[in-house]
């Protein structure tokens, strides 16, 4: 008997760890098998909602943040390449011509765009639009505060561009991002990737696909027991 489970992600776009915990946890469903059903809805967390409109190159702000030296950054990249590689995702360049700078951007506009496309188009689009922002970060280096870039995401997904341009200037999807952003603090999410299974349970961390696989399995045995 499959097991339906509603998965919350909190996450960000900027966060590297985020996008390898996602390609370990889908690993994890897929290990699971059909003992379990699982939905994921992406919720908002922000790494660094004080972060500008022009943004900040990656290297100074991560030096700044962790106090770190260039070899240590350096040497914290090479580790999360490592990690994306292992999990099927390349974090490294991937354009034509000159590999422009890492930078580090405003990601409100990117949740507001991740809760829009839940709700009008449901979690599977939603899913494919994360993705696609992850891609669009990490290996094209697109200035993800940029809302042009934004809605031609939304429109390579499959969604209305229109909808999203006009999502985007809704007052109403602001405050209720803003909200989802206090109510996951306010639940304990300090962190990310943090994955919370049927509202009452919270995976945290990018672990191993095994590990995930086993903790899906034993909710699902403790849901059917209750």
């Amino acid at each position: 008997m499959s097991h339906p489970m509603i998965v919350d992600i909190w996450s960000d776009v900027m966060c590297p760890w985020c996008l390898v915990g996602w390609r370990s946890f889908a690993e994890g469903v897929r290990l699971a098998g059909s003992d379990v059903e699982v939905t994921i809805r992406w919720m908002p967390f922000e790494l660094n909602p004080q972060m500008p409109p022009e943004g900040k190159l990656q290297a100074e702000h991560l030096a700044k943040t962790y106090n770190r030296s260039e070899d240590e950054i350096a040497a914290m990249r090479a580790e999360l390449e490592g990690a994306a590689e292992r999990v099927g995702f390349s974090i490294s360049w991937q354009g034509e011509g000159e590999e422009p700078p890492a930078m580090m951007w405003n990601t409100f506009d990117c949740h507001k765009l991740l809760r829009w496309s839940l709700a009008a188009y449901g979690p599977a689009e939603q899913t494919r639009l994360k993705e696609a922002m992850f891609a669009a970060h990490f290996q094209q280096r697109r200035n993800m505060a940029d809302r042009d870039v934004l809605v031609s995401l939304c429109e390579n997904a499959g969604l209305d561009g229109k909808a999203a341009r006009e999502a985007l200037d809704d007052e109403a999807l602001e405050l209720a991002v803003r909200a989802e952003e206090e109510r996951g603090v306010s639940g304990g999410i300090s962190a990310v990737p943090t994955f919370v299974i049927n509202h009452k349970y919270m995976l945290q961390g990018a672990q191993e696909p095994e590990g995930f696989a086993n903790a899906l399995l034993k909710i699902a045995s403790m849901e059917a027991a209750a």
